[in-house]
């Protein structure tokens, strides 16, 4: 049996190398767009901020250490086209630029997602960050002291996190999005207003409800024209968000959603028969919402290209859901979300009800005492937990993983409230605060 992997960063070469644990003699082939592959892109921002300066520490497998596993990795390959009737895929040898055929008898696709593009004037001349390429670069032009100020166009995880390494390079800093506040998909108001108000004091320019209409570069300065403002950097990355890498696909007959994400199973199948999907391509079931949903995070690529690997091997694994759970450090801050927000409890028309509470991260006879937040999103009726916030200086991520592991299980504010959670001074409080929460949650 022949099976093609169209993609081979993290959903693809998970898949890629689970099929060939459970399945010695599977031909396999995997083609990838670009000369890496099984590459750890959350990274990027750490490597352009100097937080370690080897690439290649991001990159988990080589194309030859995967090709002595019996795995033909075709690198600098790019699909241009699907024919399902036929089972075909016409590909391009980037290097030599050769087009030919491949058949398969099962395949997947993995090809990820690219930086969304708007439409400003000179745009090209911005810097972007999803590529070993285009981390280089900014890392490069990150580095050099000629660049004082940079500006983000973006307000996401990877535009936040660009701002948040370019401020501790020394660099100022300015931020435009769209919006009316930053991470506003991700995390409610009440904590948005704490990362946004400890961003200012750190000197970061926040330009909200902006559009940003064209750049204007000069040797060395680019001026951004907004629709209210003009602001001049010597730097711009932009980081808009992300949009699936699907128009190939255009007329196969596969199901999307409207922005392109390819809708799967809970096994990864897609809509046409033999053809599976995962990763930044495609959707994921969301435990809370019910329903096929995009969110393209790592952790979600890399289950379900395990899972898809495993089913393209005859097995019939199921992905038991997600919560979008999600992190960022912005700065001295930290903040992580799980489940649903409130916005979307709003969407839902959900019966619920809402707290946010402020307590410490531990007792203030120890050293690094500092102010911890929750929120809780729970059902009105069963007291179950929908979603959660926690934000704070310590401590706050690893919260929301307790946070994660409740709405999972289903668990009520009740049983929040007595969770028995570990204590000790340096740690904790003898009631926690996400014990609080729960306790203050009616």
């Amino acid at each position: 049996m022949r099976i093609i992997i169209v993609g081979g960063i993290a959903a693809g070469m998970s898949a890629a190398a689970k099929l060939r644990r459970i399945d010695r003699g599977a031909e396999i082939v995997v083609y990838e767009k670009s000369p890496h592959i099984s590459f750890g892109a959350c990274g990027l921002p750490y490597y352009v901020g100097g937080n370690f300066d080897n690439i290649d520490r991001m990159l988990v497998r080589t194309p030859e250490k995967v090709r002595e596993t019996g795995i033909d990795v075709k690198i600098e390959h790019e699909v241009l086209s699907l024919d399902v009737k036929n089972k075909t895929i016409k590909v391009k040898d980037l290097q030599s630029g050769e087009i030919f055929s491949d058949k398969y008898d099962k395949l997947m696709i993995a090809t990820g997602a690219a930086t969304i593009i708007p439409p400003i004037e000179n745009i090209e001349t911005a810097y972007t960050l999803r590529s070993v390429e285009d981390g280089e670069k900014l890392k490069e032009k990150m580095q050099d002291e000629s660049i004082k100020k940079v500006a983000v166009i973006g307000a996401g995880f990877i535009g936040l996190e660009v701002a948040d390494v370019a401020k501790e390079l020394g660099k100022e800093v300015c931020v435009f999005n769209m919006g009316s506040r930053i991470l506003e998909k991700v995390l409610d108001e009440e904590v948005t207003e704490i990362l946004e108000e400890n961003l200012r004091a750190h000197g970061v320019e926040l330009y909200f409800n902006t559009i940003v209409k064209s750049l204007e570069t000069s040797p060395n300065k680019t001026k951004l024209i907004t629709d209210t403002d003009e602001v001049e950097v010597d730097l711009v990355v932009l980081a808009a968000g992300v949009r699936p890498n699907t128009s190939f696909l255009k007329d196969t007959g596969i199901e999307m959603l409207p922005n392109g994400a390819i809708v799967i199973d809970d096994e990864g199948k897609t809509s046409i028969q033999d053809i599976y999907a995962a990763g930044d391509c495609a959707t994921v079931y969301h435990l809370v919402k019910e329903k096929q949903v995009y969110i393209p995070l790592a952790t979600n690529a890399n289950k379900l290209g395990r899972i898809v690997g495993s089913n393209l091997g005859g097995k019939n694994e199921k992905f038991q859901g997600t919560l979008g759970s999600s992190c960022i450090k912005l700065l001295d801050m930290e903040a992580g979300a799980t489940g649903i927000t409130e916005e979307d409890a709003k969407n839902m028309n959900l019966n619920y009800k809402s707290v946010f509470i402020a307590d410490k991260n531990h007792t203030d006879y120890c050293p690094g005492q500092e102010k911890i937040y929750v929120k809780l999103i729970y059902n009105a009726d069963t007291k179950v937990i929908l979603g959660g916030q926690v934000v704070g200086k310590s401590d706050a991520v690893q919260r929301t993983n307790v946070l994660a592991t409740a709405i999972f299980a289903k668990m009520t504010t009740e049983q929040l409230g007595m969770l028995d959670l570990c204590y000790a001074p340096p740690f904790a409080r003898t009631w926690d605060a996400l014990n609080i929460a729960g306790n203050v949650s009616k």
